[in-house]
């Protein structure tokens, strides 16, 4: 009875947390973004390509110029009519259109004129698609665990997207905003994988001390060699977003540094949080230090293969960098003094920073935490 009654508590305290999170997420969602862009009467839209008027293929096989198209509107005010549009052979805008694709249509209409173009084939879809599918097979293998795992999943894109871009846009710091971030999303999706436990405590909180840790090494990384996050090649448009909204553009390299490298944190120190667990139920009289080197033993495993997939992971982002500075064959010093190679390095080598330091914080907080009390048993 009191077991049951210890449940109902703890389903009430989560119940009473949701609310109110939710008001809060919905109260700071509530915001009137400054119009940077004059968009009055421009709208994407949706259509079906029906015909090719003019193509721009060449008897090579490369397109030049653009292809003259008839398109269906599947929405917007010229849903159901047919127009006839361009689509440009470049690689960023425009499609090579073909009957039957779905494309999206960037029209503007001011009264009785309008002016269309090819935005890009339309992906939409596609892109839910393969997330629903991924999702999918995360549950049918995983289980129960993968069910919580796309849980976890969900909340995490949700974070992002209604807590951290809300806060970083109404001027918070965006280094302490991927802080709180991180340690909300750590706890919900420790939360999911292993209960309300110490286990869960232990992992939340190896998990945020990786996180600080990371993000300290960027921070010395950027006093000692001038990188900062105004050395980012989009620095022009956040400017604009600096003078119009007061956004903390500086703090952004470094917060994404931090959101980055959250899940191999999160990995590390949760299996170290559960292999300790499992070293204090099978032998309830070790002591605290023979459970302290346990523990160590096994995140000395975890280190090294953690650290090179977060590395190899940044080295992937950067690929199309290195391919250039290898063709244009540059000089030593130019490469090693770039901004863009010093950025990779420092969100390669902090973030690694942070899985190598997360495991002694995970070990002691677990020995402390798991030791506290030498009975007793979540």
């Amino acid at each position: 009875m009191s077991q049951f009654r210890n449940h109902i508590v703890k389903y009430i305290i989560a119940a009473v947390v949701l609310v109110i999170a939710a008001g809060f997420v919905a109260r700071l969602n509530n915001i009137t973004k400054t119009q940077l862009v004059n968009r009055t009467g421009q709208t994407f839209e949706t259509g079906v390509v029906v015909e090719i008027l003019q193509d721009n293929l060449q008897a090579d096989g490369t397109r030049v110029g653009q292809q003259t198209v008839v398109v269906e509107m599947t929405s917007g005010e010229k849903k159901g009519e047919s127009l006839v549009t361009t689509s440009s052979a470049g690689f960023l805008f425009g499609a090579p259109c073909t009957v039957g694709m779905n494309v999206v249509v960037l029209q503007s209409v001011a009264g009785d004129t309008v002016i269309t173009s090819i935005y890009s084939e339309d992906r939409g879809m596609t892109v839910i698609g393969f997330a629903v599918v991924y999702i999918l097979i995360l549950c049918l293998v995983g289980g129960i665990q993968g069910v919580r795992g796309a849980l976890g999943l969900v909340f995490t894109f949700g974070a992002i997207m209604y807590i951290y871009l809300p806060l970083v846009y109404l001027g918070y710091s965006p280094f302490w905003v991927a802080v709180l971030v991180c340690g909300v999303t750590a706890l919900v999706s420790m939360f999911f994988i292993g209960g309300l436990t110490k286990k869960t405590l232990c992992a939340t909180l190896g998990t945020l001390a990786g996180v600080v840790c990371a993000g300290v090494a960027a921070s010395v990384f950027s006093d000692l060699t001038g990188i900062t996050g105004w050395n980012v090649s989009d620095i022009e448009s956040l400017m604009t977003l600096q003078q119009v909204n007061g956004i903390q553009v500086g703090g952004l390299l470094f917060s994404g540094l931090l959101i980055s490298a959250l899940g191999a944190e999160m990995d590390v120190a949760m299996s170290i949080s559960s292999a300790m667990k499992e070293f204090c139920d099978q032998n309830p009289g070790i002591s605290r230090l023979e459970l302290m080197k346990a523990g160590m033993r096994v995140g000395r495993d975890m280190m090294g293969t953690n650290s090179n997939t977060l590395i190899l992971a940044f080295a992937g982002t950067s690929l199309s960098m290195l391919v250039l500075n290898y063709a244009y064959d540059l000089p030593y010093l130019q490469v090693i003094n770039s901004n863009n190679v010093g950025i990779a390095v420092m969100q390669g080598l902090s973030g690694s920073f942070g899985i190598v330091l997360c495991v002694p914080a995970t070990v002691v907080l677990a020995a402390y935490i798991y030791k506290r009390e030498q009975t007793g048993k979540d």
